[in-house]
């Protein structure tokens, strides 16, 4: 371990000042030697206190650095700014890291939502992707999406009293305004799924209204200022249970009990083809059934879906 990791433990483990001395001591080098490897820390982010008397890690509850989340925080990768949190996980997912491992970034310079939209990335929101590994089939892997947005539609709920809603195939709605989207990218083994990178958009405190008039933030309307790192911790929490016990017949009677698509008429616009009609069901692997104008039922798997 290097003597930055070292100091980053010490002073972890205590809410109060450390002296300069005790540092010293218990990393066997000099005083001087110390407060050049603070100063290293604070450039690269870290909030770390310094005075007279020696020095304190200030936790910040808006704070998305790895070593803020305890025990999770060997498998949290966090960035200032990344292209993409989806392509730095599937980069991981393929080298074998971890289940659960998890990267997340201030902001994204190239985000992106279904059917290769920009999803924007503006300082305040949680952008981040978890790699699962759930032993599920590939049929199956579309209800670990409607998963995620059940998980979080629902904490947002207990957590922050808003009235979240879900609307297929993974977005999450507040007052008919989107606040949090929903992506995921595959990769199997045979039949099984081998990975899946869930990437999630929430707007927090940021404001893409301004951008986007459908869309709504947590800020927005709760008229305060919300810590994003509890919402993370949160999510990871019931979210990680969910997979290592993942029930597919759960998720479905969830997702139908919380959703606002069933029952209207809807615009679904696939990667070849466009289709309108009133949705009626989800079916066991979670795509969407619409019942067409003559009468007949189409399901449609993976789309870009707008009620009417």
């Amino acid at each position: 371990m290097d003597p930055k990791q070292k100091i980053l433990n010490i002073l972890d483990q205590t809410d109060r000042v450390v002296s300069g001395e005790m540092l010293s001591s218990e990393l066997g080098i000099s005083r001087v030697a110390i407060w050049k490897h603070i100063k290293g820390l604070v450039r690269s982010g870290i909030p770390i206190a310094a005075s007279p008397k020696g020095y304190l890690l200030t936790r910040d509850p808006d704070s998305l650095l790895s070593l803020e989340f305890d025990s999770r925080q060997d498998r949290i990768h966090s960035f200032p700014e990344i292209p993409s949190t989806m392509d730095a996980a599937m980069r991981l997912a393929r080298k074998g890291c971890p289940d659960f491992t998890v990267v997340v970034a201030e902001r994204q310079t190239h985000g992106r939502g279904r059917m290769q939209r920009t999803w924007l990335s503006t300082d305040g929101g949680l952008y981040f992707t978890v790699v699962v590994r759930p032993d599920i089939p590939m049929l199956q892997a579309g209800l670990v999406n409607l998963a995620a947005a059940i998980d979080m539609a629902a904490l947002l709920r207990t957590m922050y009293q808003v009235d979240a809603c879900l609307k297929w195939p993974n977005d999450i709605l507040v007052n008919q305004h989107k606040i949090c989207g929903i992506l995921s990218q595959m990769e199997a083994e045979g039949e099984q799924v081998s990975h899946m990178n869930i990437g999630v958009g929430l707007n927090v405190n940021n404001s893409p209204e301004k951008e986007e008039p459908t869309a709504i933030s947590l800020k927005t309307l709760l008229s305060r200022f919300v810590p994003r790192r509890e919402i993370l911790v949160a999510f990871l929490d019931v979210f990680e249970k969910r997979i290592s016990t993942f029930d597919p017949h759960v998720v479905i009677d969830q997702w139908k009990a919380g959703n606002v698509t069933l029952g209207q008429k809807v615009r679904v616009l696939t990667v070849k083809d466009m289709l309108e009609g009133t949705a009626v069901d989800v079916d066991t692997h979670g795509g969407l059934v619409l019942q067409l104008d003559d009468g007949t039922r189409q399901t449609v798997v993976y789309g870009d879906c707008f009620h009417w």
